[in-house]
């Protein structure tokens, strides 16, 4: 076991699932953040456990050739990104290599390499943002989490967040600063802003400003709404209600203070309605290529039918519509299930039926109903897909099921557990939706091999 507080000399040979690296020292795995693989560095223990310790480099003695300067200046306190240490090209390779480790490790697998399909930029990509709000000498600020933590880094300038995001954040800190807006303190439950939730149509340039709040009623509004105004896009405020304890960003209840409520986007050529509590991927152009691959991996015929599991706003269920005779999309959130519909309306997509439920139980009653789907997609959130959903699979026997995941090692369960049941894995594809972010996307194929 080693000793915490000591300073070892190590060399990073791997990474972690979440992007850290790892050393080994006297057999023991020692997980480093902001290591790169090949470097030598000196190393201090942080906390020692049996098997596994974690520790902190004080000094890098030999550095790796893809190790650059730092653009964000709190990269290393915000745990919003994790790669900024980093160059791009080593940073797909690792996203790439835990997705091929997963299905090989868990999965049961044998992949020499998985293709990971890059972001053509590292900035301003993502579309929604949610700040904490804070209270520091009397001040209000917002920012981000530090990692692990629920203390508040701010950030003037996030890196990943399109401008118009940042201008959102600060005018709402200036209303809440100048009007003495309470904000919300989790050990004492009082105070009434919570999170600034902000969403921007990459397309549309619309702007929903989403504010959570530990009350029902905001003080001075139209002064607010001014301020935002000044914002080009500003389209809609929202007040989302959160009265329980918890860290929970949105609550049940919306109240519409501003505009429609809702924003619009184009996504694979069809136009979406957006509400606060609507899925909708946070990298436009990624997310284009990202369903691109899953439909041409799902290689629908007019005489199929597909069944669209976690659809949220239908995205994927309507890029598929037009391929297919029948597509039909289940998700628990009724607020996304009513976009869904109206989205297939504004569209003119007619072939389309939405469902609102839970994915396991929603599969099992269509499965009693007599439907039988030739194409199955799933985009689960990232505990992976649960019992009721892999025996569903089994009984409805899709000729193909195409995986959208969000997380590599449920990913790789779900496939082990679905080669059990007859299918098998053609084809695994990576794309990098978040850079500089340790998340990455996968989609694979699976087809039904008895």
């Amino acid at each position: 076991m080693l000793n915490r507080n000591q300073i070892y000399e190590a060399v990073v040979s791997d990474y972690s699932a979440e992007g850290q690296g790892v050393a080994k020292i006297e057999g023991c795995a020692v997980f480093l953040p902001n290591a790169i693989v090949g470097e030598r560095c000196l190393v201090r223990i942080e906390k020692a456990q049996k098997t596994w310790a974690a520790g902190k480099i004080t000094e890098i003695l030999e550095p790796s050739p893809h190790r650059v300067s730092r653009e964000c200046p709190v990269a290393k306190l915000c745990g919003g990104c994790d790669f900024w240490h980093m160059d791009y090209a080593e940073e797909l390779r690792l996203k790439a290599d835990r997705v091929r480790q997963a299905l090989n490790r868990i999965g049961g697998e044998s992949l020499t390499e998985v293709p990971i399909l890059a972001a053509p930029d590292c900035h301003g990509y993502r579309n929604k943002a949610q700040y904490p709000v804070s209270v520091k000498d009397g001040r209000a600020y917002a920012g981000f989490f530090r990692a692990g933590t629920h203390s508040v880094v701010e950030n003037r300038r996030c890196r990943i967040l399109p401008e118009e995001a940042d201008r959102v954040k600060d005018a709402v800190i200036d209303y809440v600063n100048q009007f003495r807006v309470s904000v919300y303190d989790e050990t004492t439950h009082k105070g009434l802003l919570r999170h600034i939730y902000v969403r921007r149509g990459a397309v549309s340039g619309q702007i929903l400003v989403c504010l959570s709040v530990n009350g029902r009623r905001l003080p001075r509004v139209p002064e607010l709404t001014e301020r935002l105004k000044k914002i080009p896009g500003f389209t809609t405020l929202v007040l989302s209600v959160n009265e329980k304890p918890g860290n929970a960003v949105l609550g049940d209840e919306f109240l519409t203070l501003y505009g429609p409520g809702y924003i619009e986007d184009t996504l694979c050529g069809l136009n979406f309605r957006l509400s606060p509590r609507s899925f909708y991927q946070v990298n436009h152009h990624q997310a284009q290529r990202l369903y691109q691959t899953a439909i041409e991996q799902a290689q629908i015929t007019k005489n199929d039918t597909v069944l669209d599991l976690y659809c949220g706003v239908g995205t994927i269920t309507l890029a598929m519509a037009a391929a297919a005779g029948k597509v039909i999309g289940v998700e628990v959130i009724p607020q996304a299930v009513e976009d869904a519909r109206d989205n297939a309306r504004r569209n003119g997509i007619e072939n389309a039926e939405f469902f609102c439920g839970d994915a396991g139980q929603a599969t099992l009653e269509l499965e009693r109903n007599g439907v039988r789907p030739d194409v199955v997609v799933v985009d689960p959130p990232r505990k992976g897909l649960n019992a009721d959903t892999i025996e569903a699979l089994h009984r409805m026997a899709p000729r193909r099921i195409v995986y959208v995941s969000c997380d590599p090692a449920t990913l790789a369960r779900d496939v082990a557990l679905l080669k059990a049941h007859g299918y098998a894995l053609q084809s695994a594809t990576a794309v990098d939706l978040f850079p500089r972010c340790a998340h990455v996307e996968t989609v694979v194929l699976m087809t039904r091999s008895k």
